[in-house]
C-alpha cells in the first residue's frame, strides 16, 4: 500500500463541562485508497478491529467518544 493510500480528517467536539471547556467526542473520516480487487474482508477486518487497537483510543476511551467512518476507494491505476 503506497504512503499516502490513508488519509483522515479529524474533528474534536468542545463542551463546556462545569464551566471548563472539555473535549467530548472526535469524529474521524477515513479515505482508504487500495487497489482494484483488493479483499473487501481483509479491509473490513482491519478497520472493525482498528479502534481497539489504537494507543491514543485506548487512552481517552473512557472520557471522549470517539466515532469514525471509512471510504474505501478502488485505485484502479495501481492496476497498470
Amino acid at each position: 500500500m503506497a504512503a499516502d493510500a490513508i488519509s483522515a480528517i479529524a474533528e474534536g467536539v468542545n463542551e463546556i463541562v462545569d464551566r471548563i471547556v472539555v473535549l467530548t467526542k472526535i469524529n474521524v473520516r477515513y479515505t482508504i485508497r487500495v487497489p482494484a480487487g483488493a479483499p473487501r474482508d481483509k479491509i473490513d477486518r482491519a478497520l472493525a478491529s482498528h479502534v481497539s487497537k489504537c494507543p491514543t483510543a485506548r487512552s481517552i476511551k473512557d472520557s471522549v467518544e470517539i466515532a469514525w467512518s471509512a471510504e474505501i476507494v478502488e485505485d484502479r491505476c495501481a492496476e497498470e
